[in-house]
């Protein structure tokens, strides 16, 4: 499905992708100079080292449950939750069982 498909049609985002065993799959939305929106599916147990990154980012929880760890303090996340990375901390991403998760990232 293509981001003209999903802007005009309207489309569930978790249904937008699928796990895949002992993988993380990202989806790119929608891409801009000063931002991106991504879909993510992992399976659990799979993780994002840590790593820090020049934007600040917003995760939503589609399902699942995952971990979120930002200067090394863990927020445990599950459907409908939401949390904000703050451009240049360091941050993770671990799947506690199969998790999906959409990431927003802004740049100034």
């Amino acid at each position: 499905m293509t981001t003209d498909e999903i802007l005009s049609k309207g489309k569930e985002l978790t249904n937008l992708i699928d796990y895949q065993m002992n993988c993380i799959v990202s989806k790119v939305l929608l891409k801009k100079k000063n931002g991106n929106v991504t879909l993510f599916a992992f399976w659990g147990g799979q993780e994002l080292s840590e790593h820090t990154s020049p934007y600040d980012a917003m995760v939503i929880c589609l399902d699942g449950k995952g971990s979120v760890f930002i200067d090394g303090n863990e927020n445990v996340m599950q459907e409908g939750d939401a949390i904000i990375m703050p451009s240049n901390h360091p941050h993770s991403v671990r799947a506690n069982e199969n998790f999906k998760m959409l990431l927003i990232m802004i740049k100034d």
